[in-house]
């Protein structure tokens, strides 16, 4: 197997357990909201408590990724989420739940940007698009994982047993100790040029370290060069966490809200999560043939449709299965390959020395204002008692990020992450 292979391999499956972990929350949560008698906006609470460590944990684990490696921050993070999603099987009421959250929220947070950007500072330009979106397609593979223990264990086992599963991936960090070597282009950053060019030659990656990289710091991130850049992103970040979380957290309890039982609901849940999948292989094959920029609006504006259309299924009193399917997995497959594309652009924007900041920080950006989505999906159902104006405001969160990177955003596909780097500071 190849190094390229190995790596993706491994980042990869510290994706899929992310994914696995938080989505599996929210198939726990519609159970939990049954058994304790919560109203919707205290789940909505858990859920925003779980997406601010998120924030804290994107914000804060890129600045010490730059500063103490990509490799350290991404082990260290995988092992915090999962262990404190086994202690929260433990939790004995909605407030103990939404603490524990919090803190396994720091971890997961914190694992998505590093791990993009470790790969992408492996992966050679002219397939970079297309690898780090398929490290981001394992993300479909948790998802329907998660989806499949909602529906098959928390049902039969309960959600204290579905939680416990989330233990799990604490195993994992011994595979990506030894199969994920530190970043070349941190180690020449740090100046240890040697260890750069050693990762490098038994990597076989064809990259040869040169000494003399430029140094940043932070505040060059709303420096002339690249201020415009992280407006976009971070708009870009805000407009997909919104939307991302807020819908795909509550679909099994908005499912049940609309006469479907907790069983349906989860099944519907799963047969949606699917869509995910082949969403994140069509972005694949575009991101470096069509580019970073036309994949990513065309795909926000395609899930925008989506949602539109779900809003309006969900308006009958008995919504058709094959309406919530089929709409559900328009927004499924185009919001999940735009991800795949932002994972993918966020890192591009920088150079070395700030690039896990920057890209940690647009994050949290968006996982900040994300955070509140769903109190305000909860706030929403209790003040209208339908999930159509939730769904209409979801699309115009999607539409407007697909106009952000339209106008702002600049295209950045083939370019190696130097050229990338240097072309911008001369802007």
């Amino acid at each position: 197997m190849t190094f390229q292979r190995r790596l993706l391999l491994a980042a990869g499956g510290g994706w899929l357990f992310d994914a696995m972990d938080l989505l599996l929350l929210g198939s726990v949560l519609a159970a939990v909201g049954r058994e304790w008698h919560l109203s919707k906006p205290v789940v909505g609470g858990i859920i925003t408590a779980n997406l601010i460590g998120m924030f804290l944990g994107a914000s804060l684990s890129g600045i010490v990724a730059d500063r103490f490696g990509r490799k350290a921050v991404f082990t260290w993070t995988l092992l915090a989420y999962s262990l404190l999603t086994g202690v929260s099987a433990f939790a004995w009421s909605a407030g103990a739940l939404a603490l524990i959250r919090f803190f396994a929220g720091l971890g997961l947070g914190g694992e998505l940007p590093v791990a993009s950007t470790l790969v992408s500072e492996f992966a050679p330009a002219q397939n970079r698009g297309r690898t780090v979106v398929l490290l981001e397609s394992f993300w479909a593979y948790g998802t329907v994982l998660a989806a499949l223990i909602g529906a098959l264990v928390v049902p039969l086992a309960g959600w204290r047993v579905a939680l416990l599963i989330g233990v799990l991936p604490a195993l994992y960090v011994f595979v990506i100790r030894r199969a994920v070597p530190e970043s070349p282009r941190y180690l020449l950053a740090q100046g240890r040029g040697a260890e750069a060019r050693e990762v490098a030659r038994v990597a076989g990656i064809g990259y040869e370290a040169q000494p003399g990289a430029a140094r940043a710091s932070l505040r060059d991130l709303f420096a002339p060069a690249f201020a415009k850049r992280t407006v976009m992103l971070w708009l870009l970040w805000i407009a997909l966490v919104f939307s991302y979380y807020g819908i795909f957290t509550w679909l099994p309890s908005l499912l049940t809200a609309k006469g479907f039982t907790l069983q349906q609901a989860l099944w519907l849940n799963l047969a949606i999560a699917v869509f995910q999948i082949p969403g994140y292989y069509a972005a694949a094959a575009l991101v470096d043939r069509a580019g970073r920029k036309p994949t990513l609006v065309a795909f926000l504006a395609c899930a925008a449709i989506g949602s539109f259309f779900f809003a309006g299924a969900t308006l009958a009193a008995a919504p058709s299965a094959v309406a919530v399917i089929g709409w559900g997995a328009v927004i499924a497959f185009f919001n999940l390959g735009a991800w795949g594309v932002t994972y993918t652009y966020t890192p591009e924007q920088y150079p070395t020395a700030i690039r896990a900041s920057g890209a940690g920080l647009a994050a949290g950006a968006g996982r900040l204002v994300g955070a509140f989505a769903p109190a305000i999906v909860g706030a929403m159902l209790l003040r209208f008692g339908s999930p159509y104006s939730v769904f209409v405001v979801f699309a115009a969160v999607m539409l407007a990020g697909a106009i952000v990177v339209l106008v702002l955003g600049e295209e950045t596909r083939g370019k190696s992450l130097e050229e990338i780097s240097e072309t911008r500071r001369a802007a």
